[in-house]
C-alpha cells in the first residue's frame, strides 16, 4: 500500500509556535528553518558519499566492476583509509555477490539505515524542528531520527540503531553529534561496515537561496578507518507529498532481502 499522509500544512508553524511556549530555551534569531511544506527534501538517485578534497575518499564503486543496471554497487577494498579487517569483510562480501548473492541493503531488507546512510536513499527527508529537539522523518518505513538540542551526550550510551544524536545552532547551521551505533547497520551502498566506535558530526544549512539543504559530515570509527573520512550531500525540496510507505508490505518477494519474518504467529 503506498497512498498520501494527511496534509501535514499546520506543521509548518510548528518550529514558531513551540518557540515561544513559555520556558522553552531561547534560540538564535538566524537559526535555519528546515520545514519545505509535505513534499519534504529529496536526495538524487545517487546512492554514495562523493569525495571532498582535503579528505581521505569514502568508498567508491569498485573501477572493476563498474554499477550499472545489471550489476551491484561493488566497494573498492583497494581504499587505503580501510582497516584490514574491513578490507577482508568485504571482500568476502564481494566475492559472494560476484557468485549471485543479492547485494543487502537497509532499506531493501526493512531494517533500520542508521547514520550516515539514513541520509543516502532516494525516499524524502522531511525534518521538524522544536526548541528541544528536531525530527528527522524518512519517507518508506518511515525511519525516524531524533536530534536533540542544547544538551551533552548521556554518560553511558546504550547502543542503538540510529544512535545518541543531540545538536545546537551554530548560526544558520545545525550541528549533529552522533555516538552509541550498534554495530548492526552499514554505513553505506558499499555495505562497509563499522564498529560501536563510530562517530558522525553533520553540519545542516540551507543553501542556493533556499532550494538546497546542504549537510557535510565527517565519520570518524579508529577501528574502521585509518583517519576520519568527509563529505557532503545535498537535498533538494521534493516535489511530491510525503507518502506513506510501508517497507514490509511494500517487499514484492522478487529477492530474498534478509527481511525479517516471523515464523510464529505473536497471537
Amino acid at each position: 500500500m503506498r497512498s498520501v499522509l494527511p496534509k501535514l500544512g499546520m506543521t509548518a508553524g510548528i518550529f514558531v509556535s513551540l518557540s515561544l511556549v513559555a520556558g522553552a530555551p531561547a534560540q538564535p534569531a538566524n537559526v535555519p528553518n528546515f520545514w519545505v511544506g509535505d513534499a519534504g527534501w529529496v536526495h538524487p538517485l545517487n546512492y554514495t558519499f562523493p569525495p571532498v578534497q582535503g579528505s581521505p575518499s569514502p568508498v567508491v564503486q569498485d573501477p572493476g566492476h563498474p554499477f550499472g543496471r545489471d550489476s551491484w554497487r561493488i566497494g573498492d577494498v583497494t581504499n587505503p583509509n580501510l582497516k584490514p579487517w574491513v578490507k577482508q569483510a568485504m571482500q568476502k562480501d564481494n566475492d559472494e555477490i560476484n557468485h549471485g548473492k543479492i547485494a543487502f541493503q537497509a532499506r531493501s531488507s526493512c531494517l533500520p539505515s542508521g547514520i550516515p546512510n539514513l541520509f543516502l536513499p532516494g525516499n524524502p527527508l522531511l525534518i521538524l524542528q522544536t526548541p528541544k529537539e528536531v525530527l528527522m522523518i524518512k519517507e518508506g518505513g518511515q525511519e525516524v531520527r531524533h536530534v536533540y538540542l542544547d544538551v551533552p551526550h548521556s554518560p553511558g550510551v546504550k547502543p542503538s540503531w540510529y544512535g545518541e544524536s543531540v545538536g545546537h545552532y551554530e548560526g544558520d547551521t545545525l550541528v549533529v553529534d552522533t555516538i552509541g551505533q550498534n554495530a548492526k547497520t552499514v554505513l553505506d551502498a558499499f555495505r562497509t561496515p563499522h564498529t560501536g566506535k563510530l562517530h558522525v558530526i553533520e553540519r545542516w544549512r540551507i543553501t542556493d537561496g533556499g532550494k538546497t539543504l546542504e549537510a557535510n559530515i565527517t565519520v570518524d570509527d579508529p577501528d574502521t578507518f585509518n583517519q576520519p573520512w568527509s563529505s557532503v550531500i545535498r537535498h533538494r525540496r521534493g516535489q511530491e507529498p510525503f507518502y506513506e510507505d510501508i517497507c514490509q508490505e511494500n517487499n514484492l518477494n522478487l529477492f530474498d532481502y534478509h527481511m525479517p519474518v516471523a515464523n510464529t504467529a505473536d497471537f
